[in-house]
């Protein structure tokens, strides 16, 4: 399984953020990937600087580790054509090493542009419908398009890779698998669910990579490292169908204010067990995960974890 490493754009501002990949690249990570947030999920988290700026900067900073966003919605702030635009630059900057992950949102992010919020099946049919612009668009083809809920004149991309940037698309449901097997080159999700792995399979996704991501909370006193997962994660056990939902950092904050500190370190390792924390990796591993991208809680305990990972918990990943 590939480890790799998060640029959490909630959690730190955006020149951070290209040092902390950077660090990423030099400790030995496989791969990273990046939020791509208007809004943090909590005020302590306190950021969300424009992840494709930190994209463009991160690409020129690095040398090797490849880059993903994790994910884009093309569906509300940014109209598909705009998406695929981004992406194609962003190949190119990278020399190659960028993957575009697609998702169908948050409230939290896209109620920014007064929109409304529709129902979860509307948002997979216009998340299925800007996937079909975008990989027409990265195929160098001119596009006119009049769908259900897009139109586009006459567009196309004058910058192309040689190679379109691979397409990962965000799964939680028999839905989004199933969207995922017919259009993606990758699957993206958040928890450790075999059958998630198994339905994108067998709609078309057999032999594809399939990208998990998991929060730890590295901290030399574990005591420490709780509490400030307590504070800046406790969100994450909503599960997606109310993170999804809510509209603002205010929001979770009351949605959570019974979640307990205990009830965060049942899924968030913390402290420095290295034990512990491959002991949460295996999950994705046995669950079918290819690729699984860290998440370190804090934006200023960065330095610390990527130097500890490079001694001490990436060796152990290794042997998964």
């Amino acid at each position: 399984m590939r480890i790799g490493y998060t640029m959490m754009t909630e959690q730190a501002g955006p020149r951070e953020l290209v040092d902390h990949v950077v660090g990423a690249e030099r400790a030995g990570f496989d791969f990273s990937v990046i939020s791509d947030h208007y809004f943090p999920w909590l005020d302590s988290q306190g950021h969300a600087p424009y992840a494709w700026s930190v994209l463009g900067a991160a690409a020129q900073a690095t040398t090797r580790i490849p880059l993903m966003t994790y994910v884009t919605c093309p569906t509300f702030r940014y109209h598909p054509t705009v998406v695929a635009q981004k992406a194609a630059t962003t190949q190119l900057l990278s020399g190659g090493r960028f993957r575009l992950g697609l998702g169908s949102g948050e409230n939290l992010n896209e109620h920014v542009i007064g929109a409304g919020w529709p129902a979860a099946h509307v948002r997979l049919d216009m998340l299925e419908e800007a996937v079909e612009i975008i990989r027409a668009l990265l195929a160098g083809h001119t596009v006119n398009h009049h769908g259900a809920h897009y139109d586009v004149e006459n567009a196309r991309l004058w910058d192309l890779p040689d190679d379109p940037p691979p397409i990962g698309i965000a799964a939680s449901g028999p839905r989004s698998c199933e969207i995922a097997g017919r259009h993606a080159d990758l699957l993206v999700a958040v928890e450790p669910e075999r059958d998630l792995v198994t339905a994108f399979a067998d709609r078309g996704g057999s032999g594809k990579p399939c990208v998990g991501q998991l929060a730890v909370c590295h901290d030399p006193d574990r005591e420490t490292a709780l509490r400030r997962a307590h504070d800046q994660f406790r969100w994450s056990l909503g599960g997606w169908k109310v993170n999804s939902e809510l509209p603002g950092p205010a929001g979770f904050a009351q949605a959570t204010r019974t979640v307990r500190p205990e009830d965060v370190a049942e899924a968030v390792p913390c402290g420095d067990d290295v034990e512990a924390f491959v002991e949460a990796a295996k999950a994705y591993a046995e669950a079918g995960f290819t690729e699984l991208a860290l998440v370190q809680i804090g934006g200023e305990h960065q330095e610390s974890f990527l130097d500890w990972s490079r001694r001490s918990l990436l060796p152990a990943l290794r042997e998964l």
